[in-house]
């Protein structure tokens, strides 16, 4: 058998692309799971009545007209830009990409063509799935060289319904603890039959720490950065600023999963009052640039507010999210077990403390503000909570630790990183922030070993430290 078919972690298996931050099933979508760090797409296939293999998931569109039915010009009048792109365009991509390519194949007379086209633009990294068994026995018919999955759904028999198929993709994902039934006998069962085990869609972090120490081929997410998050060797702590921005508009909470998913520490958000009292995350003290609405964010209510679009900016596919609640982001990185620099624009200290106190993550949480004044009310709430100070607003290094006492010391490209070896014996850790995308500053970054960075973009510094052996895979 092929050497990718037993990896040495499970492969990400982008379910229909990067779905959760793109239009499923759209080049857009597979490209940007290719830079997420998937290993393969899953894509659903159909055949046009004209004989083109398309990627789509319903057999119908929404108007109720079947696919099979529709010329390829016709289903793509009827459907938005981007929508249904040929199988050949997504071969093309995958090649370039350098990712696999899982077959989902919906519409049995799909089946025969794909593995041919498949064949014929040399991909070698390959699986052709399918629920209808039909699918699988025409392609084992055909002799396709590529290995077979049957997907199988809840209460189905995994080994009865994969008889014909190599892998066993099991669909489980509606299951409340799904992972409880992927005992050591199911995996010796597998072991004896010679099958592989692909996993459903997954996205709840929890249940994922779970399943990637399974023995599994892959794992299906719309997150696919979630299946093998980034661990670097020394421990660098790497903070999105507002989140993974290039990923999904700015301090949502879309950005702020992307982050907490790919396996990176903190979340960086900026915090506002509302009219009515209430915390919100938001960069700006108006509402022009990352939302439809207009005006100072204090003078809106929450209600106000929560009916704008935080995403429409930034892709239609973010139409819908919404401005988040501090609540909503500390509750969010409770889930992920994950940290937050929390910066405070014209938000009180003592209401941002109670809510962080609330969610018990003072430990887990440190603060910052253009506002002197903030940090002072801060520091005065309590002796516990977490400040940074900025090496560029201080003279000396001692000024800044002196003043409020720090948890932690910011330095930008341009400041003096003489300090570090100071601050290399001291138990105040340093950070550089650099919001830039230069690739020639970031790996000076990675050289430079600082303790914490804040950046725009986080992928791009993993990148830089997988080359340079300093993650763990």
């Amino acid at each position: 058998m092929s050497d990718w078919l037993s990896p040495k972690r499970p492969m990400s298996i982008a379910h229909r692309g990067a779905s959760a931050y793109a239009q499923e099933n759209t080049l857009g979508a597979f490209s940007l799971a290719a830079k997420l760090g998937a290993d393969m797409w899953e894509v659903d296939l159909h055949q046009t009545a004209d004989g083109q293999v398309i990627a789509f998931h319903d057999f119908a569109l929404v108007d109720g007209r079947a696919l099979a039915q529709l010329s390829y010009a016709e289903v793509r009048n009827a459907v938005s830009e981007g929508e249904a792109p040929l199988l050949s365009d997504i071969i093309a991509l995958a090649k370039e990409a350098n990712c696999g390519i899982y077959a989902d194949i919906k519409a049995p007379e799909a089946s025969v063509e794909t593995s041919r086209m498949l064949q014929a633009a040399g991909i070698t990294r390959a699986i052709l799935g399918a629920f209808d068994p039909s699918a699988v026995r025409a392609l084992r018919a055909a002799q396709t060289p590529y290995p077979l999955a049957a997907l199988i759904p809840i209460g189905v028999d995994p080994f009865e319904a994969s008889k014909d198929a190599d892998i066993i993709h099991l669909c489980w994902e509606k299951l409340a603890r799904p992972q409880d039934l992927l005992t050591d006998e199911f995996f010796q069962k597998c072991d004896t039959l010679g099958k592989k085990v692909v996993l459903w869609h997954e996205e709840d972090p929890r249940r994922m720490a779970d399943l990637r120490g399974k023995p599994v081929l892959g794992i299906c997410s719309d997150r696919p950065e979630l299946v093998n998050p980034v661990r670097f060797r020394n421990n660098t702590q790497v903070i999105c600023h507002r989140g993974a921005n290039k990923i999904a508009p700015e301090n949502t909470l879309s950005a702020a999963h992307a982050c907490f998913a790919a396996g990176f520490s903190h979340v960086e958000i900026d915090v506002h009052v509302t009219a009515d009292r209430e915390l919100v995350v938001l960069h700006d003290a108006t509402l022009e640039r990352t939302t439809n609405g207009q005006g100072p964010v204090c003078n809106h209510t929450l209600a106000e507010l929560r009916a704008l679009s935080a995403g429409a900016w930034f892709s239609p596919f973010y139409r819908a999210e919404k401005i988040p609640t501090l609540d909503e982001v500390l509750e969010l990185a409770s889930l992920y077990e994950g940290k937050l620099y929390i910066e405070l624009k014209s938000a009180p200290a003592d209401l941002i403390w109670a809510r962080v106190e609330a969610f018990g993550l003072q430990d887990r949480v440190f603060f910052w503000s253009f506002n002197a004044e903030l940090l002072k009310d801060m520091r005065g709430l309590s002796d516990q909570a977490h400040l940074m100070m900025r090496r560029q607003d201080f003279d000396t290094l001692e000024d800044t630790i002196s003043n409020l006492a720090p948890s932690l010391i910011e330095y930008t490209i341009h400041d003096d990183w003489t300090d570090f070896s100071k601050l290399r014996s001291s138990d105040i850790p340093f950070m550089v922030a650099y919001n830039g995308d230069d690739p020639s500053i970031i790996e000076k970054i990675v050289d430079a070993s600082p303790d914490m960075v804040n950046l725009d973009q986080p992928f791009l510094f993993a990148d830089i430290c997988r080359r340079k052996g300093l993650t763990i895979e």
